[in-house]
């Protein structure tokens, strides 16, 4: 078996790999004797590195001074053939040892092994340093993303999302979850690595900012009657989500969007909106705000002309599971209870929605913004 090298004649491998002239000058030299003394040998798992003395019919060739020749060959050689292909003598590589003498007196080397553990190396330094990375999700489950990075697969707990990226879904329905997290899969997300275990093969990422202050901390910048201004980061059937601050999130449900009846948040607001709101609850880390408390109450004006007993005027707004909301002003509503008419069937044919009754006001408190209403009109 024999190889060229450039500009030279065909040498015996066994001669090249086995000790240079070069190495065996310095091997028989004191610094040569004291440097293989103060070295440390390399132990199955280490990753070494040296420059390549031959790659031809299947194996590469590797200069490990002053403890002997590497090589890459069988199985290593074939799982990386289309990268060894393209190493010349004289290279430098980096391998992972996967035993330390072969029948032949070779240290058997891994390629393959090498590029792995130097990828959990540099994990560990991107974490240790919090740089972030440009990355792609190629799949969505109930629980996350699944991220590949340099040939890794990691994972992008929801929990660790950006706010305006955070699955909404108010009863934490699983289904609703990953059908939200799925309109992430292809879309390109800046993260950083918060945990990588490579003997556990786990690689965890963050969207979140790592320099970014404690939520707690941030939170308690803030009390109860607080009055802020801030930009709506999402728009859902439940409410809408306001930037406090970097980091920080609150919601305002649609109960707090409008002292009149809001059927669909979005029919009022949109992403990117100012809006002005008040803190009327911190609790758990969570900051609750309502945006109506800001309006003047229709219902301290409504307590000057209404009383019990009062007959009044009011246009059906909305049916529910306990019969009819009737409303008398804009902001100032009651329940007609389905028991007057003794079935939804009979309710709905002798109101409709949309349309003005007389009603007789059997119950007002509007310190607890509460009426209660009986239909006055004909019933069929």
């Amino acid at each position: 078996m024999s190889i060229t090298t450039k500009g030279e004649k065909v040498v015996k491998v066994k001669a090249v790999v086995e000790e240079s002239e070069e190495s065996k000058a310095k091997r028989d030299s004191v610094m040569g004797h004291l440097l293989t003394q103060v070295q440390t040998p390399p132990a199955i798992g280490s990753i070494v590195e040296g420059p390549v003395l031959a790659n031809e019919r299947g194996a590469v060739y590797i200069d490990l001074y002053p403890f002997g020749t590497g090589i890459i060959f069988g199985k290593e050689y074939l799982s990386v053939r289309d990268v060894v292909k393209k190493i010349n003598p004289g290279d430098t590589v980096a391998a992972k040892v996967v035993d330390l003498r072969n029948p032949e007196g070779y240290i058997e080397l891994s390629l393959k092994e090498a590029k792995q553990a130097l990828v959990w190396t540099e994990a560990e330094k991107a974490m240790k340093e919090k740089r972030t990375f440009e990355v792609i999700p190629t799949e969505a489950n109930k629980g996350g993303l699944i991220i590949t990075w340099q040939g890794v697969v990691g994972f992008l707990p929801a929990s660790q999302l950006k706010s305006d990226h955070y699955p909404r879904v108010m009863d934490g329905d699983k289904d609703r979850i990953l059908d939200e997290l799925k309109k992430l899969v292809n879309q390109k997300l800046s993260v950083c690595i918060i945990s990588a275990l490579a003997k556990e093969n786990k690689l965890i990422f963050s969207e979140k900012n790592p320099e970014s202050k404690d939520r707690e901390e941030i939170v308690n910048k803030y009390v109860v009657g607080d009055v802020l201004e801030a930009e709506i980061t999402g728009v859902v059937d439940f409410g809408v989500f306001i930037k406090i601050e970097d980091g920080l999130e609150g919601l305002v449900h649609i109960s707090e969007l409008d002292w009149g009846l809001v059927e669909d948040p979005r029919s009022l607001f949109k992403v990117g909106d100012k809006v002005k709101a008040k803190v009327i609850e911190i609790k758990d880390g969570k900051i609750s705000l309502s945006i109506k408390a800001l309006k003047s109450n229709p219902w301290t004006e409504a307590a000057k002309k209404y009383k019990k007993d009062d007959i009044v005027q009011a246009v059906v707004i909305k049916f529910n599971r306990h019969g009819a909301l009737a409303s008398i002003e804009e902001g100032v509503a009651g329940l007609v209870h389905i028991s007057e008419f003794g079935s939804e069937d009979k309710l709905r044919n002798n109101i409709e929605l949309g349309k003005s009754y007389p009603f007789k006001i059997t119950l007002f408190d509007p310190k607890d913004q509460k009426m209660a209403l009986s239909f006055q009109g004909e019933k069929k």
